[in-house]
This record gives C-alpha cells, sequence and structure tokens, in this order.
C-alpha cells in the first residue's frame, strides 16, 4: 500500500506559525481580517467559506462573508470590490468560485487590490508567481509543493509529470516546480498518450478537474501522485482526479479529502500574514 500523504499535521504546523503571528501583530495593534465575497446558489462554495470562517475564529483572524443574491449585478460586486480596498483594516479580499455566468470573474477578480489578494488571481500576482518577484501566489499550488516536502520529498533534479494546464492550478504550478528545480512534463487533454510520460516520471501532480483522470493502468509502484483534483460524483462523494485504488499501484498519493485542499486552506490565511506585511511596506513608502 501506498503512503497516504494526508495534510492535517502540515496544516496544524501552518496554523500554529499563523496563530504566533496573529499575537505578534495585536501587539502592534493590528488586527488581521479577511473579505470573503460569494454569490448565492453553489453549496460547494457555501461549505467552503463557512469552513474559513471556523479556521479564522480559531487563528483570531477577524472573518466577514459578503454574501449576494444569485440575481446580483457584477457592477455591485465590484463597488464593493473597491470599498474593501480602500478600508485600511480589511487585508485579505477572496471571492468564491464560481460565479453566475452573468458575472466575469476575470473582471471581478482584476479589480482585487494586490497586496490584499490572498488567492494570486490578479493579473500582477499571476506575473509574479511566473517571474518569482515578491507577490501573493496562488494557494493550491503551494499546497502542492508544501504537501511533498512536508513528506520528506524533493524536487530538485526529479522528472515530474503534471497532468492539466489550468489557469487556476496547472500552470502556476508549472511555474513554481520550474523553480524548485524540477524538469516538468506538462500534460493536457491534447496529448495522445499520458501513460507513457507517467512511466517514466518520479512525481505525478493532478490538476484536471475530472475523476478517473489517472488510473491504475498509467502509473507504476515507484511513482509519488499529489492529487489536487476536487470533483463531486454522482452519488455526492468528494473525489480526486486519481483513481480510488491508486494507493495500491503507487509508493504515495495524496487522498481526496484530506490532502490538497485540507492544506490549500492553511495557505490561504498564511498569504493573508504575507498580504499585511506587503501592505505594511506599502505604507512605508508613502
Amino acid at each position: 500500500m501506498a503512503l497516504l500523504m494526508k495534510a492535517k499535521e502540515a496544516a496544524d504546523r501552518v496554523y500554529m506559525e499563523i496563530m504566533t503571528e496573529v499575537s505578534e501583530l495585536g501587539m502592534q495593534g493590528i488586527q488581521p481580517y479577511l473579505a470573503t465575497i460569494i454569490v448565492e446558489g453553489d453549496p460547494a462554495s457555501a461549505y467552503y467559506a463557512e469552513a474559513k470562517r471556523r479556521i479564522a475564529e480559531r487563528l483570531g483572524v477577524s472573518f466577514h462573508l459578503h454574501a449576494f443574491k444569485a440575481d446580483v449585478e457584477e457592477a455591485e460586486i465590484i463597488a464593493l470590490i473597491r470599498r474593501l480596498n480602500e478600508d485600511a483594516s480589511i487585508h485579505g479580499i477572496m471571492v468564491e468560485l464560481p460565479l453566475p455566468q452573468h458575472i466575469s470573474a476575470r473582471r471581478v477578480e482584476r479589480e482585487i487590490r494586490p497586496s490584499k489578494d490572498i488567492d494570486g488571481v490578479t493579473p500582477q500576482n499571476k506575473l509574479a508567481t511566473l517571474t518569482g518577484e515578491d507577490g501573493l501566489y496562488p494557494a493550491t499550488p503551494q499546497a502542492c509543493i508544501h504537501l511533498l516536502k512536508h513528506y520528506g520529498f524533493s524536487l530538485e533534479g526529479k522528472n515530474v509529470t503534471l497532468v492539466g494546464r489550468g489557469q487556476t492550478v496547472g500552470l502556476p504550478l508549472f511555474h513554481l516546480l520550474q523553480r524548485e528545480q524540477a524538469t516538468v512534463t506538462v500534460c493536457h487533454s491534447r496529448t495522445p498518450d499520458i501513460a507513457s510520460h507517467l512511466s517514466h516520471a518520479d512525481i505525478a501532480f493532478l490538476a484536471v478537474g475530472r475523476p478517473n483522470r489517472m488510473t491504475s493502468a498509467m502509473v507504476h509502484d515507484r511513482l509519488i501522485v499529489v492529487d489536487a483534483g476536487i470533483n463531486e460524483t454522482e452519488d455526492g462523494r468528494i473525489a480526486g482526479d486519481g483513481a480510488a485504488d491508486l494507493d495500491a499501484y503507487v509508493a504515495a498519493v495524496s487522498p481526496v479529502p484530506g490532502g490538497v485542499g485540507t492544506l490549500t486552506t492553511a495557505v490561504l490565511f498564511q498569504n493573508l500574514m504575507k498580504a499585511i506585511r506587503i501592505q505594511q511596506g506599502e505604507e512605508e513608502q508613502i
């Protein structure tokens, strides 16, 4: 059986570090504050937003959920983001996806001030992720690498196969892996034989958003698999991009749920702490 790379221990370590930072900020008169925006209609988004609220309370972080009805106009959300941008007491802003079809997530996310963009979705932070310059990088790609390192696996010099090239996880993860000195092959919907690339991989990352995208027939017993997929199955279960029986055929695999997603939430709050430091630097420059 494979090593199951569960994320609870790694996440708890991050939370302990954050609580220390929150205490230190309190002594400076700073109360970390996260504002989350949600449009009603997606149960999964509501669940994740509530989970963030519970964690914020545990960490001593102020949290406010701005909830809109499904028929809200895009301009109303943008107006709120602009107000939050100008409110110095708000340190982090994030928008829960998906949004209704009549609202452009790209236009909405572009309105977030980069120094408050804790999920790394603005053009400026996407560019920073690519170049390695200081910024707020997307949480899920960071969580993928953090989880791997927590279990003692190095990326330097390793052959890595990344399955998925989406804007949210795959593309930014590619750039982060490059900076870890990995040799990266990117597979996607036009790749005719993903199994052939996996055959010589030491480590594989799954970021497709489709269940069973990696089957036991595609892997080998030395492979380490980090599964960043979150999919709802027909029977209402949460599953990753890898088949449920992968743990019998690989050396190590992250479970879904309980893997990358668990650590992603911790990284979001870690980004909030970094956002405060960036904002303090901006104030010093004024």
